[in-house]
């Protein structure tokens, strides 16, 4: 079992990996797909257990906190009508 580190190690981006898209550290796994397996109800035990025992749920946990950090940190510019 891997030891227990901020979420911000388990998120890589590499441009030679997946085009630079966010992918779990030490694997080639999209942080995108593991969001749309939770956003399909998947719990995360099940996501490791059946869709990617290479991960842990530290790490799939890990995925669901860098989107909540994305979307804390997006600005959204609302024009006046």
């Amino acid at each position: 079992m891997k030891t227990k580190k901020e979420y911000k190690d388990r998120i890589v981006i590499s441009p030679h990996v997946h085009f630079g898209k966010p992918c779990v550290a030490g694997t080639r796994i999209p942080v995108e797909n593991v969001l749309e397996l939770i956003q399909e109800g998947i719990t995360f035990k099940e996501i490791v257990e059946r869709y990617y025992p290479d991960l842990d749920i530290e790490d799939v946990k890990s995925c669901a906190k860098y989107a909540t950090d994305l979307v804390k940190h997006e600005e959204v510019h609302i024009g006046a009508v």
